[in-house]
């Protein structure tokens, strides 16, 4: 087994390391942050993930997770070493490898051993040529690195479930050792495994999550057709679903796709057509009909008051882009609120996990009982039993028209 270090404790990089050290090897997780780590190092994950917490404390009690401000000691002692750090949206639409250089630096400053670096973060293509460039400038020891692509596929609230039962792992090597160090490493996972290139693999993480944000925006379009032709959106797409080479995965109509991936990616690859002079026409549209889609929704809650929404108490199930997560970056609710309350409504909003927004309220009763209308804009199971009057329910999610 592998001594690991993991430079990034979000969600992708603390996914990771949990897993690795599950299928038992012995893994350091690296964040600056010092009182996250302080949480980290008790068994508490500062994101909700079903099942990742209990992970934890088995392998923090394993002796085989630990978590740490100490990059020197944690990067010296490994001999694999992810990145999985933050790639932020930068205004031109490019990904920021801000802390993607910073991370290639300080590998290249404190490893005293051979080691293969490993790239989970999700990153444009040619950018593992440069974490390898970065790290060959600044090296001041005479070691052999590696640098291997391993894109990341977790669902969010799917994740310990995607990476034990996941559709493939992909791994991107210019060196063949390296590479089937790293096919090794995973062999536990039982999983089938894509080897390429670097530039390939990192492509084929932009070309899955775009193709996916693709097939969202479609649905969604769909959905506006049908409500204008009164046909059902439901069993449109069932019927579509079954045809194999379509399915039925992402094709639930709603307000649209949000958190950490898919807005990020689509415009990350946009760009990269763009700068490329190869324009994704279908990924830039895809991305206008995402947005599109809570304009929508919004024009459905004016059109209701005939746009006077001055003093309307709005009720809203659900914050989180998606359930099982208490992921708000790129949500529908974030937008909904601020542009309701912008128009002088007063909304009340009920979550599972989510509590910290001054909308909050503890209990979905209030939601519904104390609102002139409620929107459904998360499609928690629990709200599936919940009994709206059909004049007063907005479902954004077509959760509760089945």
């Amino acid at each position: 087994m592998s001594n690991i270090a993991i430079i990034g404790t979000g969600y992708v990089g603390l996914v990771t390391g949990v897993v690795l050290s599950e299928i038992g090897n012995t893994v350091t997780c690296i964040d600056i942050d010092e009182n996250k780590v302080r949480i980290l190092q008790r068994g508490q994950s500062p994101i909700y993930e079903p099942g990742l917490d209990e992970l934890m404390v088995k392998n923090i009690d394993a002796k085989r997770l630990f978590f740490t401000t100490n990059h020197k000691e944690a990067l010296a002692n490994s001999n694999i070493i992810f990145i999985a750090v933050g790639t932020p949206q930068s205004e031109s639409g490019a990904a920021d490898l801000t802390y993607i250089k910073q991370a290639a630096k300080d590998i290249a400053l404190n490893i005293v051993k051979d080691t293969i670096v490993v790239v989970k973060s999700t990153v444009p293509v040619g950018t593992n040529d440069l974490v390898e460039s970065i790290i060959k400038e600044h090296l001041i020891t005479n070691r052999k690195v590696d640098v291997v692509s391993n894109p990341e596929f977790l669902r969010e609230g799917h994740a310990i479930q995607d990476t034990f039962y996941g559709d493939r792992i992909v791994i991107g090597a210019e060196n063949n050792e390296a590479g089937n160090t790293i096919k090794k490493l995973f062999k536990p996972l039982n999983l089938p495994i894509v080897q390429t290139n670097r530039r390939s693999a990192e492509m084929i993480k932009y070309a899955a999550n775009a193709f996916l944000a693709v097939k969202i925006s479609y649905i969604n379009e769909i959905a506006n057709l049908c409500e204008a032709m009164d046909a059902n959106v439901l069993d449109v797409a069932d019927g579509m679903g079954l045809d194999h080479r379509i399915g039925r995965a992402f094709l639930n109509p709603g307000l649209g796709y949000g958190g950490s991936c898919f807005p990020k990616d689509t415009e990350a690859i946009a760009y990269l057509g763009r700068e490329y002079c190869a324009p994704l026409t279908i990924v830039e549209n895809a991305i206008k009909a995402n947005f599109r889609q809570r304009e929508i929704f919004l024009q459905k809650v004016l059109n209701y008051f005939d746009g006077n929404l001055e003093g309307k108490i709005i009720g809203m199930l659900g914050l989180s882009f998606k359930p099982n997560t208490d992921d708000l970056r790129e949500a529908p609710s974030v937008y909904l609120i601020e542009e309701l309350e912008k128009r002088g409504a007063i909304v009340k909003a009920y979550d599972p996990v989510v509590k910290h927004l001054p909308q909050c309220v503890e209990h979905f009763d209030e939601v519904i009982n104390n609102s002139n209308i409620v929107l459904l804009v998360t499609e928690w199971e629990e709200f599936k039993s919940l009994e709206i009057p059909a004049n007063k329910l907005f479902d954004g999610r077509y959760f509760l028209k089945k």
